[in-house]
């Protein structure tokens, strides 16, 4: 048995290394290692922003929320749908033609390029916010890794965790972006179809003595109560926003925007956004039937559900696939749930990887060097990244055993989303937003998702409805205002001088 998940995993390893070797044949430089030169089509760049967007967290974090939340976690999957919608609909457009007018490759290029700034100060925040969240993000990524390679293959988790760490790191340091853009489009396609016929196969095999809203009613009926679980009507109002507001990351996140960078055309653009509706439709709410499935079959009336199910059900596919499925389908889904990780690794990677490389080495410190001499560098700082990822995860399986998957993921999402989302938003629909205000905006969004996590959730009595709404949604809010607020304070100059010959503007 376990020889059969070490032979459909080595083949998987082997397909992302020869993706890697074919990949690396179209690096000519640094706009083909950071977005594959703007030459990728809408199936890959559509399947590679979802299974980056959606990480280790939708198998293993989202399976188990549905677990927890019963039908209350549909809302998750309703604000994720809400969000890639318009981010493909309103947004991807017109980011496309403005970086290719700067002819930018990097989010720091546009932003630099976008104000005309005349001073490193937006370009260095931008770089260094990216580099503190994606390495967070890439860490709880690893950690899901030990975790699935403990849960599924009965590996140790450092030793899982290294694995992962070194089959990712080794195709991105052959092939860069192209090698991501191409993996995650194969690793995507593995978690589409894993995912939509997970549930399909459980259902045929379970006893139906009851239906699902029966069978979840005799366990707890607070499961089945779409509008939240908690007599509060508060407290599940803030609830249903916490999970819905999710989606808001994809408003801007670096790491999704970057592919709207590397799209050839803005006509793929609307072929990809199609892909990416379905993608997430059904994967997402695949993932909260499976956890919900779980939940009947492995729990009852009275059980602690974690007892059973694993510290906020990250056990959840784990069990399900080795209690349904043959051995070499649960191989295969190993695969898939290494696919989810590693899609977003590998992304972020690259992404923090370019900050450093681009936005502070050449930029600021190195002007003088061109994109070719970077590329040995480049890969030196991607190594270094993923080292420090890669000990933060274990420190945290060592320091805190009954750590949340989900939500430690979710805090490194929400504190790349509130940063950049915002000033995203603004510089493309708003004229009169300044420098200033996109400054003002980025360190208002970084520094409220700390406060919002670790001081303002600690508030006797309010800090319980603001663990709920988790903190992307107010960091997002904050820094919306705070970024109006400061460009009306400080005007572009442009705007100033528009002003003075039109009293009227």
């Amino acid at each position: 048995m376990e020889i059969t998940k070490f032979i459909v995993l080595g083949v998987y390893v082997a397909i992302l290394f020869i993706i890697g070797i074919v990949a690396s044949r179209r690096i000519k430089g640094m706009s083909d290692y950071y977005v594959g030169g703007k030459q990728m089509g809408f199936w890959a760049v559509a399947f590679s922003a979802r299974a980056t967007g959606e990480s280790g967290w939708l198998l293993i974090g989202l399976t188990g929320m549905g677990a927890m939340a019963g039908y209350s976690g549909y809302w998750v999957v309703a604000g994720e749908l809400l969000g890639v919608y318009l981010s493909w609909q309103f947004m991807a457009k017109r980011f496309k033609r403005r970086s290719d007018k700067y002819n930018a490759i990097t989010i720091p290029d546009y932003l630099q390029s976008h104000f005309k700034s005349s001073t490193n100060t937006l370009r260095i925040i931008a770089a260094s916010v990216l580099v503190v969240f994606v390495v967070i993000y890439v860490a709880s990524q690893m950690d899901v890794t030990g975790i699935a390679f403990e849960s599924m293959l009965n590996i140790d988790y450092r030793i899982g965790a290294l694995i992962g760490f070194f089959i990712v790191l080794l195709y991105i340091f052959i092939g860069g972006f192209v090698a991501a853009v191409w993996s995650d489009m194969f690793q995507g396609i593995l978690m589409f179809f894993g995912l939509v016929l997970l549930p399909i196969v459980i259902w045929f095999n379970m006893d139906h003595g009851v239906g699902i809203t029966e069978g979840l009613n005799a366990i707890d009926p607070t499961l089945t109560q779409v509008m939240g679980r908690s007599p509060d009507g508060l407290m599940n109002l803030f609830t249903i926003l916490g999970f819905s507001m999710i989606g808001l990351g994809f408003l801007g996140s670096p790491q999704v925007y970057v592919r709207f960078m590397s799209i050839k055309s803005e006509k793929e653009i609307d072929k990809g956004k199609w892909v990416a509706l379905i993608f997430t439709l059904l994967t997402d709410a695949a993932a909260v039937t499976i956890g919900i499935l779980a939940r009947i079959y492995f729990t009852s009336k009275g059980e602690d559900p974690e007892a059973i199910l694993g510290t906020g059900g990250e056990n959840v596919l784990s069990m399900m696939t080795h209690e349904f499925l043959p051995t070499i389908l649960v191989a295969i889904f190993i695969a898939i749930v290494l696919s989810a990780i590693m899609s977003t690794i590998d992304s972020l990677l690259i992404l923090a990887s370019s900050a450093v490389t681009r936005d502070f080495y050449q930029k600021i410190f190195r002007p003088d060097l061109k994109d070719e001499n970077l590329t040995s560098f480049s890969r030196f700082v991607t190594v270094c990244m993923a080292l420090t990822a890669l000990g933060i995860a274990i420190l945290l399986y060592n320091l805190y055993p009954e750590r949340q998957v989900f939500w430690i993921m979710i805090f490194g999402w929400s504190g790349i989303a509130a940063t950049f989302c915002p000033v995203i938003i603004l510089s493309l629909f708003w004229k009169g937003y300044s420098e200033k205000g996109a400054i003002a905006s980025m360190i208002t969004g970084f520094a409220s998702v700390i406060l919002f996590k670790f001081v303002f959730a600690n508030i006797e009595g309010l800090g319980d409805y603001l663990k709920e709404l988790d903190v992307l949604a107010p960091s997002f809010a904050l820094a919306m205002l705070v970024g109006y607020i400061v460009s009306k304070i400080f005007p572009k100059e442009d705007t100033i001088e528009s002003q003075d010959q039109n009293p009227l503007l």
